[in-house]
């Protein structure tokens, strides 16, 4: 692994456009023929981003040089919305996460994701996502204490886990 010097920032209202950028790569795990200007055109995908800001969503920003190279954001799907695979319970925001080309590999998806559960803890008991399951990420999703769910039919038609991470034990 060849380690990148990076800042990790909470994303920002303006931060929207980037984060458009990072679905769509984050997109492209599922479809390699998906192209930027559809992500927001996708009624499965525009509920991750559209409106960034509001209540129950937090993320955070890499930046390396000066420029964002990565994000990892959480939502808490209301309403509508919840018609996902991911969909856990109204307490469980779900995850979207992705970096530029050529940043993948050096730490910096761990370094996102590890300051972002570190504060999402003080908000939700947990969080959720969905992988292919033939993606690498699932081996770092693992690492990271999450445990696969079931396996679901994701939006293109192909198997992905459904992953859940516990952020602080269940009042049982």
């Amino acid at each position: 692994m060849i380690a990148i010097d990076a800042v990790v920032r909470p994303a920002q209202l303006e931060d929207e456009q980037f984060l458009w950028l990072m679905l769509f790569y984050a997109s492209r795990a599922y479809e390699q023929s998906v192209l930027p200007e559809h992500v927001a055109a996708t009624p499965e995908l525009v509920r991750y981003v559209h409106g960034w800001g509001r209540p129950g969503d937090l993320g955070f920003v890499a930046e390396s040089g000066g420029r964002a190279v990565g994000a990892a954001w959480l939502r808490l799907l209301v309403g509508e919305e919840r018609r996902t695979v991911a969909y856990v319970d109204d307490t469980t925001p779900e995850l979207a996460v992705a970096l530029l080309p050529g940043y993948e590999g050096r730490g910096l998806g761990t370094l996102l994701l590890g300051t972002l559960f570190a504060e999402a803890a003080a908000h939700w008991p947990a969080v959720t996502l969905t992988v292919r399951v033939d993606n690498p990420a699932v081996r770092l999703y693992e690492r990271l204490g999450f445990e696969t769910l079931e396996i679901v039919t994701n939006r293109v038609g192909t198997d992905s886990a459904k992953m859940l991470l516990q952020l602080h034990p269940r009042n049982t």
